[in-house]
């Protein structure tokens, strides 16, 4: 199982979305807290590039946000990412 991190904040409906979309595809993530001004966001700016949340990293590799993992789901990549060897 890869190992799955989403940078996220309070409020935010893309971090949800996100969130909802993997909890349905049944894998674990470990989400970190990042709002605005914190060093935990400033560390995801560093690994992604990227200032928006949420920033969302599969094995160490940065998928993007939101809109991203949408667009893998749909163009069927993000299963074989989640479950690899399948």
């Amino acid at each position: 199982m890869p190992e799955i991190e989403i940078y996220t904040q309070p409020w935010c409906p893309y971090c949800v979305r996100a969130k909802q979309l993997l909890d349905a595809r049944g894998v674990a993530y470990r989400e970190i807290d990042a709002p605005g001004g914190t060093p935990e966001r400033a560390e995801s700016q560093a690994r992604s590039g990227r200032s928006s949340v949420p920033q969302i990293f599969i094995d160490g590799a940065s998928i993007g946000g939101c809109d991203e993992l949408m667009a893998l789901d749909r163009a069927g990549q993000l299963d074989k990412l989640l479950h690899p060897g399948a």
